[in-house]
């Protein structure tokens, strides 16, 4: 479901396949996994972190259809992201989502805890669709979110609007980084980034430090999630 490979100082994470990546307990224990891969190697050099995908979509989101109406495996996949999320806010290099399709929901929110997003504009959109399917977004969604989004109108728009928002216009609001031509061109943006952060040598564990100091709040509500109040997914 997800293959790590390393190019010089670069690691590179790819959702593999043409499906939608739903984010099911599978999927995130292998990409836990390929981090703590990451995480053994980079203390040992200066490194970055990209991660992509194959195919039509980034990730879909949640997997609702293995989920079902069993609320107990709703919280699984919602525990199990939080625990990832904390993890790629914890590593020390830099990381860089190279979003070559759909980002939905809890894949966007993926796509979301790394420090850069790079996006393909010539198809494929940022939507947060629980507006759309009656869910209500975990607050820790908000947090990461708000922690990230340029703007109170951006993070408006995409909570309560359920915009479909392509990378230009993404680009604009302030949401992601910067848009290229197309997934190759994305995935070679990200490339040329982490050389560029590679070619600093910046000490991983200060720059882990830093990054979590910067958001201590998103963090505050990924580890304080409290299970009996949570919202639905």
């Amino acid at each position: 479901m997800c293959t790590l490979e390393k190019k010089g100082d670069i690691f590179i994470l790819t959702l593999t396949g043409p499906g939608e990546h739903r984010l099911n307990p599978t999927l995130l224990d292998e990409v836990q996994s390929a981090l703590n891969q990451v995480r053994a190697a980079a203390t040992s050099s200066s490194s970055a972190l990209i991660t992509t995908a194959h195919g039509k979509f980034f990730s879909n989101g949640y997997d609702l259809d293995w989920a079902g109406s069993d609320n107990s495996r709703r919280e699984l996949m919602n525990s199990k992201l939080r625990s990832l999320v904390a993890d790629f806010i914890s590593l020390p290099l830099p990381t860089i989502a190279a979003v070559t399709g759909h980002a939905s929901a809890a894949g966007f929110i993926l796509a979301r805890c790394h420090d850069y997003v790079l996006m393909r504009k010539d198809r494929g959109f940022i939507y947060m669709s629980e507006m759309d399917i009656a869910l209500v977004i975990p607050v820790w969604f908000h947090a990461l979110i708000a922690n990230k989004v340029g703007s109170p109108n951006a993070l408006r728009d995409l909570i309560l609007r359920a915009d479909k928002v392509t990378a230009t216009v993404a680009v604009e609001k302030g949401i992601i980084d910067s848009a290229h031509g197309s997934a190759e061109e994305t995935v070679e943006g990200a490339v040329r980034l982490g050389e560029e952060f590679v070619r600093r040598k910046w000490k991983g564990h200060v720059y882990a430090q830093n990054r979590m100091n910067s958001m201590s709040e998103a963090l505050e509500e990924i580890r304080n999630w409290n299970t009996s109040t949570r919202s639905r997914l």
